[in-house]
C-alpha cells in the first residue's frame, strides 16, 4: 500500500475550463446538440469519442469526477452515481440475476443490507450474511450459484475489518466477484490494489466532506463501468442514478482536500479512542491494538492516513447513550446526526438509526448493543480540548 499513494494520483490530474479556468467547465445541460446525424448516431452506439448525447448517459463534470475517483482508487475507470446506494444497487444487479446468490458481511450499512435482504429477493437474488471476519465460514456459504462477494472495507457500524487480499484470493478461487464498499476508508486502502473486483464509496461522506450533497461511485476496470453505461442492459445506465453535473463539480473540487481531512481526522480519533480506552469505556478503533483486527488492518492501510475517523462506544443502554448525545449536541462538540465524514463530530446510536433495517436479533446476534454509539469524529484543531469537554459529559451522566 505504501508504494501506492491515491493523492498523488488526485493531485496528477489537470483540467482547463473551457475559458482557461482552473477548474474545469460545468457543462449545465441535460442535452447536447450535434453538427450531424451521423454522428449522433455513432454517440448512441457508443463509438464518439468525447461527443455527448444526453446526461443520464454522461456529462463532462461526471466524466472528470469519475476519473478522478478511479485515479484514486487506481481502477481503469469509474461511473459516478446520485448517491451511494445509487452506486452499490446496480453493481449488484448487473453482476447477479435471477437464481443466483450473494454472500455477504453481516454488518454493512443499513441500506445495502435492506437492499440484499428486502428487495434483491424479488428478482430471485438470494443473500447469505455472514461473518466476514472468518475465512472458513465465509467460504462454506459459497454455493454454486454464488456471483458476489460483497464486504465493507470497514464495517459499518462495528468497524470489523475484512482481509480484502485473502477474501481476494477465495473469490478468485471460486470464480466470483469481490464487491468492496470502501466508504470508511478513503485513501487510507485501496482495495483492488489487494484484488478487489469492484469498489464503492459513498461519496457523501468523507471524499465530499460537507454535509451538503449525496453522491457515490463504482470503481472497477474499464469493461465493467461500459458494461453498466451500456444503453441496452447497463444497470447504471437503465436503473438511472446520475448525478447532477453541479453536484459533481462540488464534489470534484473537496476530492482535492480528502488527504488533508483524512489525516486530521485520524488523528483525532486515534487520540479519543485511545482517551476513551484507558478511562474504561469498551471502545471499538481499528488503530487500538486491542482491535481483534488491527494487525491485519495495520499491513493494508497506507499508514500516512492513519486508521480512519470512525470509532464507536458502549456506555450500556440506549437511555445513556441518548443522554450523552443529546448532552454533547448541547455543548457543543458536535451533532446527533447520521452520516460521517463532517468537519464536525457526528454522532448516532446505530441501533435506531443507520441499522434499524437489520431486525432486533440480529443486531444482538451480531453485538450490535442498545448502548453503541458511533461517532464521525471531526476536524477538532484542539482534540485535547474536544476530549476534555466530552469527558465532563461523560462524567455528569455517571457514565465515568
Amino acid at each position: 500500500m505504501s508504494k501506492f499513494n491515491p493523492a498523488d494520483h488526485i493531485q496528477d490530474l489537470q483540467y482547463f475550463g473551457e475559458f482557461g479556468g482552473v477548474n474545469p467547465s460545468i457543462s449545465d445541460s441535460s442535452t447536447y446538440t450535434f453538427l450531424s446525424a451521423k454522428t449522433m448516431f455513432d454517440t448512441f452506439e457508443g463509438n464518439a469519442e468525447g461527443c455527448y448525447l444526453y446526461s443520464r448517459h454522461s456529462s463532462p463534470s461526471n466524466l472528470y469526477l469519475g476519473q478522478a475517483l478511479a485515479a484514486m482508487e487506481g481502477t481503469e475507470a469509474a461511473n459516478v452515481a446520485a448517491s451511494g446506494m445509487g452506486a452499490i444497487t446496480p453493481v449488484i444487479m448487473q453482476l447477479c440475476g435471477a437464481g443466483d446468490h450473494v454472500v455477504s458481511s453481516r454488518t454493512i450499512y443499513g441500506g445495502t443490507y435492506a437492499f440484499l435482504k428486502n428487495f434483491a429477493p424479488k428478482f430471485n437474488i438470494q443473500t447469505t450474511f455472514v461473518d466476514i471476519t472468518k475465512l472458513e465460514i465465509v467460504e462454506a456459504a459459497i454455493t454454486p450459484n454464488t456471483k458476489v462477494l460483497y464486504c465493507e472495507t470497514v464495517s459499518n457500524p462495528l468497524l470489523e475489518v475484512a482481509d480484502i487480499a485473502a477474501l481476494a484470493t477465495l473469490a478468485k478461487k471460486h470464480n466470483l466477484k469481490l464487491v468492496v464498499d470502501n466508504t470508511f476508508s478513503p485513501l487510507s486502502v485501496a482495495p483492488a490494489k489487494l484484488g478487489a473486483d469492484v469498489v464503492i464509496h459513498s461519496l457523501t461522506k468523507f471524499i465530499n466532506g460537507s454535509s451538503d450533497t449525496v453522491g457515490g461511485v463504482i470503481c472497477g476496470t474499464q469493461q465493467f463501468i461500459d458494461d453498466l453505461r451500456n444503453v441496452n442492459n447497463g444497470a447504471s445506465m437503465l436503473l438511472g442514478p446520475t448525478m447532477d453535473s453541479l453536484r459533481a463539480a462540488s464534489i470534484m473540487k473537496n476530492l482535492r482536500t480528502l488527504h488533508i481531512r483524512m489525516k486530521q481526522h485520524s488523528y483525532n480519533a486515534s487520540y479519543l479512542a485511545e482517551k476513551f480506552e484507558n478511562d474504561g469505556i469498551k471502545t471499538v478503533y481499528p488503530g487500538l491494538k486491542s482491535h481483534p483486527s488491527h494487525e491485519v488492518y495495520k499491513n493494508m492501510i497506507n499508514p500516512e492516513y492513519g486508521f480512519g475517523g470512525m470509532l464507536t462506544i458502549d456506555v450500556g443502554s440506549l437511555d445513556k447513550a441518548n443522554e450523552l448525545m443529546e448532552l454533547m449536541q448541547h455543548n457543543n462538540l458536535g451533532y446527533l446526526a447520521v452520516s460521517l465524514g463532517f468537519y464536525k463530530t457526528l454522532f448516532s446510536a446505530p441501533g435506531t438509526s443507520t441499522s434499524s433495517e437489520i431486525p432486533l436479533e440480529e443486531q444482538k446476534e451480531m453485538g450490535l448493543s442498545d448502548g453503541l454509539i458511533r461517532f464521525s469524529i471531526g476536524l477538532d484543531n484542539d482534540i485535547e480540548r474536544t476530549y476534555t469537554k466530552m469527558k465532563a459529559c461523560m462524567q455528569s451522566l455517571n457514565i465515568l
